[in-house]
């Protein structure tokens, strides 16, 4: 089967396991979403993450974080590009989530980063991902 939005299928993946509480999480893996990983650990949404092989198939190993009475860390992610319909920002118009409580993850020429990292670098760049 071949995925048209891998990235969006990640964050669903997520979502799922999330919701049906599950400890860890298998993503098929790619540079791009290890770097989504990456952000969401450092942000403190992910307890952590690792590459791994499942029946000689790389994925990235996602291993969720909840907090005191079992309430997941991330409330949601939201996919805001798509194959269909790409959004990119100037550094000007990079938007803030939930006034500051959530991160927005946008790939800059300089890399995949935060928002709030991008409007200090002043990059501008495709605006993949939301989350809180």
């Amino acid at each position: 089967m071949r995925l048209t939005d891998p990235v969006a299928d990640m964050l669903t993946r997520i979502r799922n396991a999330i919701r049906a509480q599950h400890q860890k999480v298998d993503i098929p893996a790619s540079n791009l979403k290890n770097e989504i990983a990456r952000i969401l650990k450092e942000e403190g949404y992910i307890a952590n993450f690792k590459p791994a092989e499942d029946e000689g198939h790389k994925v990235l190993r996602v291993y969720l974080k909840y907090g005191n009475n079992n309430e997941a860390v991330i409330t949601d992610l939201t996919r805001v590009s798509r194959p269909g319909c790409r959004v990119y920002v100037r550094r000007t118009e990079i938007p803030r989530v939930l006034g500051g409580m959530g991160i927005n993850i946008l790939t800059t020429p300089k890399g995949v980063m935060t928002g709030r990292q991008a409007r200090r670098q002043g990059l501008g760049g495709e605006l993949l991902c939301e989350v809180w």
